[in-house]
């Protein structure tokens, strides 16, 4: 069954270190997105006030990314496109029917959920002289400040029940949109199976296939390595490079020996 999309993504294994790169504009959007909501749901849960502070400024940065462009029908075609390889499966054998139910389901309520809001589904943040005013203050460093809004450190004051539902109200607008790309993320990560790969010298270069749809990619170390990966590419060939780190103060450079990994493209 699909990953809850409105739960906080718990963090990789400590004996494992996960890196990703997106191979499309598309991917980069969502990544961010994912990331972000992720940031709010964590601190939307915690009463201080600099929490909330957080909550509020991740909730503004997550609003200017789908402002740009139609975010929101990207998403939908993505969820038409996943719905239409996971029915293909339906009539193959072997395949866990219940489970595969279980995933159209819930994407399909996705993708219903985003036709219901419509394109106007951002117009109550956009209208909000509240969230405006901190908007344009925080463009300023410093610039919340308790002398700079007041009635905003008034509302930061307010007991945590009260905070919450006013949140809650503010993220109900963007929910639908952040919940299909958290589902979306899972399940294109969970399309691809890792395999074991050696990068002779620090280097790994790999082309594609001329017909393969590849979006993410994702690298896997051993949790603890003095190694991580510097990923560029598109989706036709990609390299990653293995730096070593030493100190914020020295320049990390690429390794001369043989690094083993894992490699997921998905």
């Amino acid at each position: 069954m699909a990953k809850p999309a409105n739960r906080i993504v718990p963090p990789a294994s400590a004996a494992v270190a996960q890196y990703e790169q997106p191979l499309s504009e598309r991917m980069r959007t969502f990544l961010r997105l994912e990331f972000l909501y992720q940031q709010m749901l964590y601190n939307s849960e915690r009463e201080a006030d600099w929490a909330t502070r957080a909550t509020i400024s991740t909730l503004l940065e997550i609003l200017a990314i789908l402002s740009r462009g139609d975010v929101r029908s990207d998403v939908h075609k993505e969820l038409d496109q996943q719905l239409r390889v996971l029915q293909q499966f339906q009539s193959q054998p072997g395949v866990d029917s219940g489970r595969l139910d279980s995933l159209i389901h819930n994407l399909a309520a996705s993708r219903d959920e985003l036709s219901h809001i419509g394109t106007a589904y951002l117009q109550p943040l956009k209208d909000s002289e509240f969230l405006n005013a901190i908007k344009h203050r925080s463009a300023i460093p410093g610039g919340t400040c308790e002398f700079d809004l007041p009635e905003y450190n008034h509302w930061l004051r307010q007991p945590f029940a009260r905070r919450q539902q006013d949140m809650e109200g503010w993220s109900g607008s963007i929910r639908p949109v952040c919940d299909a790309v958290t589902e979306l993320m899972w399940l294109i990560r969970e399309s691809a199976e890792p395999k074991e790969k050696m990068a002779i010298n620090g280097m790994y270069q790999h082309s594609m296939q001329k017909d393969g749809n590849c979006r993410l990619l994702r690298v896997s170390l051993a949790g603890g390595s003095s190694l991580f990966p510097e990923i560029s590419g598109s989706q036709h060939r990609f390299t990653v490079r293995f730096l070593e780190w030493s100190t914020i103060d020295s320049r990390a450079v690429q390794t001369g020996h043989d690094v083993p990994f894992q490699l997921s493209i998905c």
